[in-house]
């Protein structure tokens, strides 16, 4: 089995400035900066097939590549925060890119992502920390903002899972975007 996703990958000069935000938050578990990403669509476990499958897919998904910016923070847990991010600009290409991650997913027969597509890069997951620092965390970096990057590639991903540590991401497949 195959834990997989879809997402574009964050560059390396932006990794300096997105961990200058891992600051001042209790219970925050701060991602490393290899693991920055701007997710498409979680697929979840697949069996070798079914990769294969989808990497068949996701190769035949044409977009031209586009400008991406990451502009302010949020958290998702509405009463209990579960995990803190710095906010990617929304447009109608990564719109269109996330939708045809999701059209390759259905074609596959998975169930839709019943979720918003929310483009964010994962700051830290959260363990007991409270709304109230969460909500002051992301006011002291809601001005928060990168210079914008092309984004002329997106990645199929694996998660591998080690106790007591980060998941690491490894790059799969690599999809460039024409």
């Amino acid at each position: 089995m195959y834990r997989l996703f879809a997402a574009l990958p964050v560059p390396e000069d932006l990794w300096d400035d997105l961990t200058d935000l891992q600051d001042d938050l209790p219970g925050a578990s701060w991602r490393p900066e290899e693991n920055f990403h701007i997710t498409l669509r979680f697929f979840g476990d697949l069996t070798h097939r079914q990769a294969r499958d989808l990497d068949d897919l996701l190769g035949d998904i044409q977009c031209a590549p586009f400008e991406v910016s990451i502009e302010g923070a949020g958290w998702f847990g509405r009463r209990e925060p579960s995990a803190v991010w710095a906010r990617v600009r929304e447009s109608d290409e990564l719109r269109s890119l996330s939708a045809r991650c999701e059209q390759a997913a259905r074609r596959l027969g998975f169930e839709p992502d019943r979720r918003p597509f929310t483009p964010h890069v994962t700051l830290a997951y959260l363990h007991n920390a409270t709304l109230e620092d969460t909500r002051r965390w992301v006011e002291r970096h809601h001005d928060y903002r990168s210079g914008p990057f092309i984004a002329d590639r997106f990645h199929l991903y694996s998660s591998h899972s080690a106790k007591g540590r980060p998941s690491r991401y490894e790059a799969e497949a690599d999809y460039v975007l024409e």
